[in-house]
């Protein structure tokens, strides 16, 4: 890559040499990278129980949450009754002062339902759209389980708890007469340990590029703004500054998203009648295949991986597996990009975690956020992605309403003792935000939710040295 030094700022782009300018070659910075295989699943069986996940992940944190709420609640005192810790769920006593470990339940009647859409798609030809949210007016009962059993729950402080399906916590209250626990205060495993960052000079002037939903099609006007990105991430756009700051950025991460359907997708029903018998709720339709949207993203990802590395994720709509962690989309996608598949190009999970110099990172395609959002009352999506770190489970709402493949020895989704991020970035979202959040022993965790591309031309850029963050936008003004 060159960056011409005679040409004054702002009239580089496109303009015609004037014969005496002069180009420096920039070189693109290295970075140490290591990916985590915590979300590969190599050997898949759908023949154990779903419930295995929910004991996994209340045995993991429940004896941080028992400390904590032990820290918080052992002088705790209510009509002249000391509170005392409970073990399991059925072993509350009606009026007794007490606090109990468990895991929520959100029993909601917008939720889906796995049996109800098998029934309806067997005897109905009705398609019930996608709910935003899964709140009815605050029609819904909270119940907190164990191996023991459930409680139900009660009380105001539910309403300021932002809690969902999956999330582990311990409840302080007591069991009132009409048979609900009536809760007083809770607790959250908040953050866990985070590991130091490495010195600040291994991270200088390094940089990495997020980016989600470019859908690419394979149209013949396909994505002007995703040529744009691919020109200044290969600094053959803009002027000396987008030169330098191009080769700063180490690594481009694709989080979800990146195929769209066909501009001209094949159609071989030439019936309505023919069309509506293979409509399918589940399944896949070879004969509509089109091979156009994969052939052009292998392109740009081969264009890109002459100088930059490359991570992708599936998505939502890729073609890959829908329950979650999704692997990596399959290598025949990228005939050309594949010739780099032991330098410079990674397929990743979704949900990845990796270590880029230092930098602790977990990046997600937008799914899991999607998912607690319609539990939640609100559009307040960041501050829901925050909650994610203190619930120490980066997906609570798998299995219930989120499709996930049923662990039984292991519970990915949760953050272990040692496992805070520094960075967390979730694709797919409907505008940029960042923030950064605070844990109660230093942890400092930058959030990041990154836009889709296709609608708004934009990417971030997080700083490894200091983790701030940039918005680069790419697109056409019209001049008139």
């Amino acid at each position: 890559m060159a960056a011409s030094t005679s040409t004054p700022e702002g009239e580089s782009f496109l303009c015609k040499p004037d014969g005496k300018a002069t180009t420096q070659p920039k070189e693109r910075v290295s970075h140490q990278h290591e990916s985590s295989d915590r979300f590969v699943v190599v050997d898949r069986s759908y023949s154990q129980q779903f419930s295995d996940m929910y004991f996994l992940r209340l045995a993991k944190l429940k004896p941080t949450l028992e400390k904590a709420a032990q820290n918080a609640w052992e002088d705790y005192e209510l009509d002249g009754q000391q509170a005392k810790p409970v073990t399991k769920a059925l072993d509350v006593r009606p009026g007794e002062v007490c606090w109990v470990t468990g895991t929520i339940y959100m029993d909601m009647p917008l939720k889906p339902n796995i049996l109800e859409d098998i029934q309806k798609e067997m005897f109905t030809d009705l398609v019930v759209p996608a709910r935003e949210k899964y709140t009815d007016n605050g029609i819904s009962q909270t119940m907190l389980e164990d191996e023991s059993g459930r409680l139900v729950l009660s009380g105001t402080v539910l309403s300021s708890a932002n809690l969902v399906t999956g999330a582990i916590v311990s409840l302080l209250g007591r069991e009132s007469s009409d048979g609900a626990f009536e809760v007083i205060d809770y607790r959250l495993p908040e953050l866990p340990l985070q590991k130091p960052l490495s010195p600040e000079s291994c991270r200088r002037g390094k940089k990495i590029a997020f980016a989600s939903g470019l859908l690419v099609n394979g149209s013949g006007l396909d994505g002007l703004n995703t040529h744009l990105l691919v020109d200044y991430l290969l600094g053959e756009a803009g002027g000396s500054e987008d030169h330098e700051e191009a080769s700063q950025i180490t690594r481009l991460v694709l989080c979800g998203n990146s195929i769209g359907a066909p501009a001209n997708p094949v159609d071989t029903l030439t019936t309505p009648d023919e069309k509506k018998r293979v409509v399918k709720k589940y399944g896949y339709d070879a004969s509509a295949y089109n091979p156009s949207p994969t052939a052009a993203l292998d392109n740009i990802l081969t264009d890109l991986l002459t100088s930059l590395h490359v991570t992708i994720l599936p998505g939502e709509l890729d073609p890959a597996n829908v329950s979650m962690p999704q692997q990596q989309l399959h290598s025949a996608l990228f005939t050309g990009a594949n010739l780099y598949h032991d330098s410079t190009f990674e397929r990743a999970t979704n949900p990845w975690e990796a270590t880029v110099d230092g930098v602790s990172i977990i990046a997600a395609s937008g799914q899991n956020l999607d998912d607690v959002y319609k539990y939640l009352e609100g559009d307040d999506r960041l501050n829901m992605c925050e909650q994610l770190l203190r619930w120490r489970n980066i997906a609570p709402t798998a299995p219930d309403t989120l499709w996930s493949y049923p662990f039984q020895d292991r519970e990915p989704f949760v953050l272990e003792e040692d496992e805070c991020p520094h960075l967390l970035v979730v694709g797919n979202q409907p505008s940029f935000k960042t923030s950064v959040v605070q844990g109660n022993q230093g942890q400092k965790v930058r959030v990041v939710l990154l836009p889709k591309f296709e609608e708004t031309g934009e990417i971030v850029v997080v700083d490894l040295e200091t983790l701030d963050t940039e918005v680069v936008g790419f697109g056409f003004v019209n001049a008139s």
